[in-house]
């Protein structure tokens, strides 16, 4: 059921199935005719993968699923409709060749190696495959570059897709389509080709050749090794970052990886919007949680929790939770609210390895692995220090400044999320607060109901604060201008025209972020709703 109390939507998933399987033992020692690690005592596990995989996760959530998906004559085939049977319909599409398959080999947990087989692509669309597409309420193509979604290419495209996981090796994702859901080596690579422009593939070579850039674990498919999995989408280990050119300075500038791949992320998304024609891209981002684009600012969806698990299977969670959501009638910002949250609690649960499809019910991630909290600020910093030494501190080793600004009048729930949630993003957070004077201005007579000493006092509490900076201005443009953080965050109440902030933050490289707010909060509110009772 909805959180109205009406059942879930139902949802097509058109994409590329695959057969999974784990092997995982223990390796305590070398083989002795070559130094590689001898797994023993293997228990073999076998899921559905790919598009399958997807479908099976939606299906687990309680909606009516259907999977158009290529299947053959082979065992891998026939293999994977017992899995889905009585879970998933399947409409079946031929195949040129067998199911591929994936192997991965684990010990304790941790991948070895792969094995992969089969090159089965899908032949061609059926009737009934064109008939499910058309009269479909919702549509997630789950591409995995084995000819799927191209061949049901013209029905797509008269029927745009809410959601499209893509592929580098499969066709772009038709117009229309609510939204994108590429990871972020995929964005990396989509908006290299649809640049021509120097100065943008300039940008994307500086970030590809970065050093610990995100790398595909599968040579040339943009997938993660092991299982078919796509790239950690929220709530995995975060790939590391390096340099990137400054916007419209033209000057490289040397910023946290965190900082940098967030300024990258956000062009590469915008581009794709406008270059695929449509209504969003999100960017799964690690441990970072998710980038939203609609083409202008971008809105970040912070991971709730870290956790160092097995992040197989967490892009099509990711994808599956946030068709279901949009078929069910959430906003696009409220669907990647609930993706983010599924996808990390998937990877903490155990991933893909934890799904025991044969098991009675079992559709759901085994209970498992450990969640890590948030980084709290450095326990061995004084929270009074000035906030230009802190942010030249953080930037002298390399990492990410985060700057958030606001009046915080009346400190409230939804200041505090957003606070916690702007410093996960870096290795530190400085706090720019109006002064007493500006805040009158912006307000008006009345306001700040608490003084400036006391605000400062109070965010300077909290352990997500690292520093408080104080301006007199109307906008904190000239204290940005000082303190050049590489991230700037304000509340997702604010529109890309109430954001004048970005285009200064781009003359240094820097990426400016709208993080969600908590509804129905605000000093405004609080002042009003206390003026009311004490009438």
């Amino acid at each position: 059921m909805t959180a109205h109390g009406f059942a879930k939507a139902p949802l097509v998933v058109v994409g590329d199935a695959l057969l999974d399987r784990d092997l995982t033992g223990h390796a305590d020692r070398l083989a002795p005719d070559a130094p590689v690690p001898v797994v023993d005592d293997c228990e073999e596990r076998i899921r559905p993968g790919g598009a399958a995989l997807a479908a099976y996760l939606a299906a687990a959530d309680g909606r009516p699923v259907t999977l158009i998906t290529g299947l053959g004559d082979d065992p891998a085939s026939a293999r994977l409709r017992e899995l889905l049977d009585g879970r998933v319909e399947v409409i079946a599409l031929p195949l040129t060749g067998p199911l591929s398959e994936k192997t991965r080999v684990l010990a304790r947990g941790r991948p070895v190696v792969r094995l992969d087989r089969g090159d089965g692509r899908v032949r061609a669309a059926t009737d009934a495959a064109r008939a499910a597409v058309r009269t479909a309420p919702a549509v997630l193509v789950s591409d995995y570059g084995r000819g799927a979604a191209d061949a049901l290419r013209d029905e797509l495209t008269a029927r745009p897709p809410l959601v499209w996981d893509p592929h580098p090796r499969g066709g772009p994702p038709v117009p229309g389509t609510r939204l994108v859901t590429p990871a972020r080596s995929e964005a990396q690579a989509f908006a290299h080709r649809a640049e021509p422009d120097e100065a943008s593939r300039a940008r994307a070579d500086a970030d590809a050749s970065s050093p610990g850039s995100d790398v595909d674990a599968t040579p040339g498919t943009g997938k993660p090794a092991a299982g078919a999995a796509r790239e950690p989408a929220a709530g995995a280990v975060p790939p590391r970052g390096g340099r990137v050119a400054a916007g419209d300075a033209g000057e490289p500038a040397a910023h946290g990886p965190r900082g940098h791949e967030l300024y990258a992320a956000a062009g590469q998304a915008a581009a794709l919007v406008r270059h695929w024609r449509v209504g969003a891209v999100s960017v799964t981002l690690g441990v970072r949680g998710a980038l939203l684009s609609y083409g202008d600012h971008p809105l970040l969806i912070p991971a709730p929790a870290a956790h160092d698990g097995d992040p197989c299977g967490a892009g099509d969670r990711f994808a599956a939770t946030a068709a279901g959501l949009l078929a069910d009638g959430a906003l696009v910002g409220e669907a990647l609210q609930g993706a983010v949250a599924a996808a990390t609690a998937f990877v903490g649960a155990g991933g893909a390895a934890a799904i025991t499809a044969t098991a009675p019910g079992g559709t759901r991630p085994a209970p498992g692995g450990t969640g890590t909290p948030p980084a709290p600020a450095d326990a061995g910093q004084d929270a009074h220090d000035d906030p230009f030494a802190v942010a030249a501190r953080v930037r002298a080793a390399g990492g990410t400044v985060v700057a958030a600004g606001g009046c915080f009048d009346l400190l409230h729930a939804g200041h505090v999320g957003l606070l916690q949630a702007a410093r996960r993003i870096g290795d530190c957070l400085v706090v720019c607060v109006n002064s007493d004077a500006s805040v009158r201005r912006r307000k008006g007579e009345g306001r700040p109901v608490n003084p400036l000493a006391d605000r400062v006092r109070v965010l300077r509490a909290l352990g997500c604060v690292d520093a408080v900076a104080v301006f007199d201005e109307d906008t904190p443009e000239r204290l940005l201008a000082e303190l050049r953080p590489d991230v700037w965050v304000k509340g997702g109440d604010y529109t890309g025209a109430d954001l004048p902030e970005a285009a200064q933050l781009r003359q240094w490289g820097g990426q400016a972020v709208l993080l969600p707010y908590l509804d129905g909060r605000s000093s405004t509110a609080l002042i009003a709703r206390a003026a009311e009772g004490a009438r």
